[in-house]
């Protein structure tokens, strides 16, 4: 008679696997062991041994404002990021289409309006007609500075903006628009400079000299050249150019009539002289504005964060500055101190684009010409046969969007 099994130890599981110090059990043949999950002194999971999962493929990526990053690989936050890529391409349509309206207004419009299709045939064709030459010699420099100096003032403005995280700085901040003042109120008392095509060069000079005096001041102390240091710093040369011009002119009579023609901004009488003197230092600008994109997307977490980010702080200042410095002098220079184009136009863009200053800077100089243009097509029909200057016209426009924008932010403005 065989002897009855042993009772079964308490110790052991009943799956077979291995309880206190009792023998571990034999998997069976053609299974695979199961080894025994690592776990924590607390015997939760360890999580090195055993890392969290990581996200469902739908869960979108948290992003920072202002930095670019890559697209998630989920198809519901793939669809987002093609779906925003497609609302830019479209608005960035809108707003050239709306450039080629303004410039066909600008070519048709004025004193005497002439149809689209003589435009058209005296550009294409020339001609000997009236309308031809007026088109050709008259409109067309003026619609080419237009859109120069639109393009410029509106891509400063957001570089300024930028820079100094102020919602409401444009290009004269820096002391741009007055340093080109003097240079052009010396030339005319001074040098004996006369017509618009002479004082180009000393207005550019101008605005150099003020950029390069206003960043001195804010490099200097503690901090080097912070937003507010800036900001400071550009107003304080600003009231100092002011009472150098207004002294000038009250000394020299004659130089009040010559300087107050330009000094209200206009793009009447600029001729293709004008234009080929410019573009060069457009072109420049634009250039130094474009290296500094990622650093202006970096800057607007603050400084301390951008650094984090890997970007040199005060060589983006500087590149940046430098940059909105030669396309404000630029735009100065050939047309005369324009209001509002670099204050409005950031703002306009930035609704239609989002934050990224790669796309911003873009947005910028398609919508500064527009409203350049547009404003000086306006300025054309308000009072014929004479004409409203467009630094006047664009004021006006100017005045309600900035009451907007400050009823929109609360009183709240200046970051530092």
């Amino acid at each position: 008679m065989s002897a009855a099994p042993p009772p079964p130890d308490p110790a052991t599981p009943p799956d077979g696997g291995t309880g206190g110090e009792g023998p571990a059990a034999t998997p069976a043949a053609g299974t695979t062991a199961r080894l025994p999950r690592p776990t924590s002194a607390a015997g939760t999971p360890d999580p090195v041994a055993h890392p969290p999962a990581p996200p469902a493929s739908g869960t979108p990526s948290a992003t920072v404002p202002g930095i670019s990053v890559a697209p998630p690989n989920g198809r519901g936050g793939g669809a987002a990021w093609r779906g925003l890529r497609a609302r830019r391409l479209v608005w960035l349509l809108v707003v050239a289409a709306l450039l080629a309206v303004a410039v066909v207004l600008s070519l048709a419009l004025g004193s005497r309006s002439i149809p689209p299709g003589e435009v058209w045939e005296a550009l294409r064709n020339g001609g000997d007609s009236q309308a031809a030459r007026v088109v050709r010699d008259m409109r067309l420099p003026r619609t080419v500075v237009g859109v120069m100096v639109g393009a410029a003032l509106g891509i400063a403005g957001v570089v300024l903006q930028g820079l100094t995280r102020n919602p409401i700085a444009e290009p004269g901040i820096l002391g741009t628009g007055q340093g080109s003042a003097v240079g052009v109120v010396c030339a005319i008392s001074f040098v004996g400079v006369q017509g618009i095509a002479g004082y180009v060069w000393f207005a550019f000079l101008g605005a150099g000299a003020a950029g390069v005096a206003v960043y001195a001041i804010a490099a200097r102390g503690r901090g080097g050249a912070t937003p507010v240091k800036l900001a400071l710093a550009g107003a304080a040369v600003n009231a100092l150019l002011v009472a150098v011009v207004s002294g000038i002119l009250t000394t020299r009579a004659a130089a009040l009539d010559e300087f107050r023609f330009w000094q209200v901004g206009s793009l009447a009488d600029r001729d293709a002289e004008i234009a080929w003197r410019v573009w060069p230092f457009l072109l420049a600008g634009l250039a130094l504005v474009l290296c500094v994109a990622r650093g202006l997307d970096a800057l607007a977490l603050g400084d301390e964060a951008a650094r984090g980010l890997g970007q040199h702080v005060g060589a983006v200042r500087i590149v940046g500055g430098l940059g909105a410095t030669v396309l404000t002098g630029a735009g100065v220079a050939a047309a005369g101190p324009i209001a509002f184009v670099g204050l409005a136009v950031p703002h306009m863009a930035r609704a239609l684009v989002g934050p990224g200053h790669r796309m911003l800077l873009l947005m910028a100089g398609l919508l500064g010409p527009v409203v350049l243009l547009l404003s000086d097509v306006v300025g054309r029909l308000v009072l014929p046969p004479g004409e409203v200057p467009a630094g006047v016209t664009t004021a006006l426009l100017g005045v309600p969007f900035l009451v907007a924008l400050v009823r929109g932010k609360g009183g709240r403005g200046v970051a530092a």
